[in-house]
């Protein structure tokens, strides 16, 4: 068996613990599922040890194979940043630029951004990454990444460019049907969008009067993008960024009462300073969401 080959199987092994099915790891292999199922025999064998549990209801990871999952991201984090380094020399423009930022950010403040980037450089393909989990950029997981707060890893240059506030919102429509609260008490009598099982951090840090759980909230989403889409929608009240609430035409609710403000900070390994279209990328990031925000 070759190196290549060994390569080939764990890229396999990888695929199947991130998708969770045979079958979905297939399609994002662009494998056959035979194919990838062989794979995974073929290094049960090599192992000596089984990788998964088969049963009716699906495919399980035995603990070798949860041991092996850091490694096996380590190694395609490495292997993916080494195709992005090979796609252009480090004194050249052209070659690719991976990038991450939340889920919001990433869908509703990124595109035009990016889209007046690619008017300028054309030669430099775009990777974007839209995750609320934050990409390790010391494993260069993404080149640059855009964060509401500052970044904690080490071997990073940083840049703050901004706050970005926050506050209230609904929809002018929904207000009509439902008069505007004026209090936190009034507020509870209201439908309020937020999320189901997975409570922002940031939470800890709000008062509105009350502890803020679940049982809070009449439509529950822990999708950011599907909270905004709600709101949009008038299914009721939500905690929004004003430049997006807007661009939308939100109305903001209770804005003496309730608002907060986080950090935006642009962020990049400093092993990249040394490549013109990383720094090109880093600094048209840190001027545009600069002059979106407020000022740091």
């Amino acid at each position: 068996m070759t190196s290549y080959a060994d390569w080939d199987l764990l890229q396999s092994l990888h695929a199947v613990l991130e998708a969770g099915s045979l079958s979905a790891a297939a399609k994002r292999r662009r494998l056959t599922q035979p194919t990838l199922g062989r794979h995974i025999d073929q290094l049960e064998r090599q192992l000596g040890a089984p990788l998964f549990l088969r049963s009716p209801r699906g495919i399980q990871p035995t603990d070798l194979a949860l041991s092996l999952r850091p490694h096996l991201e380590d190694m395609a984090a490495a292997a993916g940043a080494a195709m992005r380094d090979a796609s252009g020399s480090a004194d050249g423009v052209g070659g690719v630029v991976r990038v991450t930022a939340s889920e919001i950010v990433g869908i509703e403040v990124l595109p035009p951004v990016l889209a007046r980037f690619r008017d300028k450089h054309p030669e430099i393909e775009i990777e974007l990454v839209t995750s609320n989990r934050l990409e390790d950029l010391s494993r260069r997981d993404a080149d640059i990444a855009v964060r509401m707060g500052r970044p904690t890893q080490n071997n990073l240059v940083a840049r703050k460019v901004g706050e970005v506030g926050f506050g209230f919102y609904a929809t002018a429509g929904y207000l009509e049907r439902n008069p505007a609260p004026t209090s936190f008490e009034d507020l509870e009598k209201h439908a309020i969008i937020g999320f189901d099982t997975q409570g922002p951090s940031l939470i800890d840090d709000l008062d509105i009067g009350r502890p803020i759980t679940r049982d809070l909230f009449t439509f529950r989403t822990d999708n950011d993008a599907a909270q905004l889409a709600a709101l949009r929608a008038g299914l009721g009240i939500a905690a929004c960024q004003h430049g997006i609430a807007r661009a939308a035409g939100l109305v903001q609710v209770l804005p003496d009462r309730f608002a907060f403000k986080l950090d935006v900070w642009i962020a990049m390994h400093e092993n990249l300073k040394g490549s013109r279209r990383m720094r090109l990328m880093f600094d048209h990031l840190a001027e545009e969401l600069g002059r979106m925000a407020q000022p740091a």
